[in-house]
């Protein structure tokens, strides 16, 4: 079978080590939006075999969130929850992770389950002459380190055990259960040279690269031996993954020719950076999917702008909102960049504000809603104020603005809270008190007339600017400071509409008092 013609495979493999990095979830993406372009299968396997980094419950929530963004895998590990009945016949349940299920012919999913494999490919590596046993203690290495950097050369293993310890003096210490790594013998001033999708010809001199451990002394592989046989054994035919795995990459090729296996194709995506050009990282903001859920962004609008980081679809298109759909028709790993991608937060804000738009009122309410909850001038707001029809009008409103549902009301308190200001605000331009007093009579006699049953944005809007004529700011700022109390606001139609025809004609009216 030629390489055209085989099904494409691919896989995301988190750490369960945290929260869903954006570095992370566009890797995912990245790899689910080619495995559907493809026509192939995406797969997610748990890469849990460093222990010391483990975090309890981090490996369901990467899942989580996974399914909250709209990420379908064909195989691995599952929720509980994701599951349907009329799966439950392929299941398998995880000996790791309770919570969790494993569907698929290539399992278990996650590495620490795979512990026996490892050691069984480390040993044939062994035994064919591509690895060996070593007994060195951190101390020994630590000072190999030390004096390597003092002399300004690159710290790597200076294969003590292979060219000390005989065949006989390894298997005395074996039996003496003394603590061992195996080591990828690496040859030495070869080069490996692959071709990767997104840099082109890649090519690396072994003689910088170290003798890898590929089995640590507590039985677990390191990253390299774990992914290189997972790869192979569940037929992974793309490795897309990040570009700082990218110097590990002849390694791999290393172990996939000792094995006589056929290599996978590679692509390593460029790095995420600050706007500084700095590596994205917790410590400049927050950079996991589950912040930017909590503050407000759609799902729909992440997905849009972590596809973009990096990717464009090219050919002059100045298209920058795509549906799922179309990312899918349009996505291809040749038109990813080499430069790194900048995370720009007023780029998202503004991708949001797009999705945002194009809300109906009652998709709007149900995802602004539980932030309006969380407001002390939404909880002391009069019942009135949070109904439904209430907050709809408000978001009608507030949604050609708005960037993130975290915002909401937040420019307009005065929807939700009594009013306060110096009477002078009133005043539009010079204009005497009395004028001002005038305009707000005309403003409260139109608007009076309007019945309630009519009270709508475009009748309310007609109604004051005929009577405005030419001078619209001698009529139209008085109301607006009348009704907001603030210098910036939606127009003072929209103010009126959302606020009603009683508690407009109150504020209008406690206005005139003032003056």
């Amino acid at each position: 079978m030629t390489e055209s013609e085989k099904k494409v495979r691919v896989r995301f493999a988190p750490s369960p080590t945290g929260y869903m990095h954006v570095g992370n979830f566009r890797t995912a993406l990245y790899n689910y939006l080619f495995a559907k372009k493809t026509s192939g299968d995406f797969l997610i396997r748990i890469e849990d075999t460093d222990q010391t980094r483990f975090v309890n419950g981090a490996a369901e929530q990467l899942l989580q969130s996974m399914n909250e963004m709209g990420i379908i895998w064909s195989e691995g590990n599952y929720l509980k929850s994701q599951v349907k009945d009329s799966e439950s016949q392929k299941l398998v349940e995880s000996k790791t992770y309770p919570n969790t299920v494993e569907i698929g012919e290539f399992g278990p999913y996650a590495q620490s389950e795979r512990t026996e494999i490892y050691k069984k490919y480390a040993q044939q590596l062994v035994n064919d002459g591509h690895a060996y046993y070593c007994f060195c203690e951190p101390a020994r290495l630590n000072e190999m380190r030390e004096n390597q950097q003092k002399e300004k050369r690159a710290p790597m293993y200076d294969r003590y055990c292979l060219a000390n310890l005989s065949p006989d003096q390894i298997n005395q210490k074996l039996k003496e259960k003394c603590p061992a790594t195996i080591r990828l013998k690496v040859p030495k001033d070869e080069i490996v040279e692959f071709d990767d999708m997104i840099r082109g010809k890649v090519s690396f001199n072994t003689s910088n690269i170290d003798d890898q451990v590929l089995l640590k002394s507590d039985g677990f592989p390191t990253y390299h031996l774990a992914n290189v046989v997972d790869d192979h054994l569940m037929q992974i035919t793309h490795v897309i993954r990040g570009e700082d795995w990218l110097p590990s990459t002849p390694k791999h090729i290393l172990l996939y020719r000792a094995f006589g296996w056929e290599i996978p194709v590679f692509a390593h995506l460029p790095l995420l950076l600050n706007p500084d050009r700095s590596k994205l990282s917790k410590r400049q903001g927050d950079v996991a999917v589950e912040d930017y859920l909590a503050k407000g962004y759609l799902k729909e609008a992440i997905l849009n702008f972590v596809a973009m980081l990096g990717w464009n679809p090219g050919e002059g298109s100045v298209q920058e909102i795509f549906s799922m759909e179309e990312l899918i028709e349009k996505f291809e790993l040749e038109k990813v960049h080499k430069a790194g991608a900048v995370f720009d937060i007023k780029k998202l804000d503004w991708i949001n504000g797009q999705y945002i738009k194009k809300l109906s009122a009652d998709d709007l309410l149900e995802n602004a809603l539980p932030f309006f909850t969380e407001k002390d001038f939404f909880a002391k707001a009069s019942d009135e104020k949070k109904t439904d029809d209430y907050l709809k009008r408000v978001l009608t409103v507030e949604k050609e603005r708005l960037a993130k549902f975290t915002d909401v009301g937040e420019e307009n308190k005065f929807f939700f809270q009594d009013i306060s200001y110096e009477k002078e605000m009133l005043h539009w331009k010079t204009n005497t008190s009395e004028e001002t007093i005038a305009s707000l009579n005309t403003a409260q006699t139109v608007l009076d007339e309007i019945p309630e049953n009519d009270w709508m944005l475009a009748k309310i809007e007609e109604k004051l600017l005929a009577v405005a004529g030419d001078k619209r700011g001698d009529l139209l700022w008085p109301l607006r400071m009348a009704l907001t109390g603030a210098q910036k606001s939606p127009s003072p139609f929209e103010c009126a509409w959302v606020l009603g025809k009683i508690e407009t004609l109150k504020r209008i009216a406690e206005a005139i008092k003032k003056l």
